[in-house]
């Protein structure tokens, strides 16, 4: 039977039965479901061409296996996209146009893929950092979702998600036991950490749009999901020997950030500018719109081949 009132909807969510397309949806869960959507398709999407640019420095022995192992990665990020834009067109979404005809600022994903990864230590630590973000957050969703498509798709995105982060981790570790690796391992975490906890978006109580928690689309809020990537994140880079500006409190039970946060960010230098102080979420919301040094070629990249053949087929 089609959901046709809020209160059908609410009802089946709160029995605990799974959507199962949108015809048991309402126009507001459905917008919902759509954003949240755009978000994780955009984000899995860029992050193909991002790693392939870092990709490039693989270390020569054994270079093929190390080769190997991160286009594997991209391929599984690839597929993932495809999954939630697949999605995306079952709920009436133009796809082709989403991801082609696009401007380039105007895709959803986090503002950290807008910074270039340019070495294989960037790399692995965006494996260890960003997916880790990634599998925090579709884990949850996974967990927990209302709408039953993507719930049983993302059995299989939650299994390679954990095989893209304990790739970062085996070669953090290794890094960090290499005296002449470590410094630029260091260099790599400083500012990635901090762009990781931008990654999980506004904090609650500046947060507009509700319906992912409240329809069940996801269970956990922003500032939540934030706490349970520290909670693997921090101890991690502890247990390297790495310096990260957040420590846990045991008296407040919490991870605790202890550099200004959120803070004005040099893309170009990729360096946080903690000596300047906090700045508002006012301010970051401008850098993300703004996007990154990286957002034009790595989207380019993307839609190069769609713009050529439409180009030679107007000839």
């Amino acid at each position: 039977m089609a959901v046709t009132t809020e209160e059908i909807l609410r009802e089946r969510i709160t029995s605990g039965k799974l959507l199962e397309g949108p015809e048991q949806a309402t126009p507001a869960y459905i917008e919902g479901l759509t954003r949240t959507l755009i978000v994780s398709a955009d984000t899995e999407l860029i992050s193909g061409p991002a790693y392939l640019n870092a990709v490039r420095d693989s270390p020569s022995l054994p270079g093929v296996n190390n080769y190997i192992s991160a286009l594997g990665i991209i391929q599984d990020e690839l597929g993932h996209a495809h999954i939630a834009y697949r999605m995306l067109r079952d709920l009436g979404v133009d796809t082709d146009a989403l991801i082609y005809e696009r401007d380039p600022r105007h895709f959803k994903h986090p503002y950290a893929f807008d910074v270039p990864l340019e070495s294989w230590t960037e790399l692995v630590v965006a494996n260890g950092f960003y997916d880790r973000a990634g599998f925090v957050l579709l884990s949850d969703i996974f967990r927990n979702t209302t709408y039953g498509p993507w719930k049983r798709a993302l059995a299989k995105v939650d299994r390679e998600e954990n095989f893209h982060l304990r790739h970062g981790e085996k070669w953090m570790r290794a890094f960090a036991a290499d005296p002449e690796r470590k410094p630029e391992l260091q260099r790599a975490v400083a500012w990635m950490f901090p762009l990781t906890l931008e990654w999980f978006g506004l904090p609650d109580h500046l947060k507009k749009h509700k319906e992912q928690v409240s329809y069940g689309l996801k269970s956990s809020t922003n500032d939540q999901l934030r706490q349970q990537w520290m909670s693997t994140a921090v101890p991690l880079c502890e247990s390297l020997g790495l310096d990260i500006p957040a420590h846990y409190d045991s008296q407040r039970g919490q991870y605790v950030v202890d550099c200004p946060f959120p803070a004005q960010f040099d893309a170009t230098n990729k360096r946080f500018l903690f000596e300047q102080g906090p700045i508002s979420w006012d301010d970051v919301l401008v850098r993300w719109k703004r996007r990154g040094p990286a957002n034009e070629y790595l989207v380019g990249q993307l839609q190069r081949g769609y713009k050529q053949l439409h180009a030679s087929a107007a000839v």
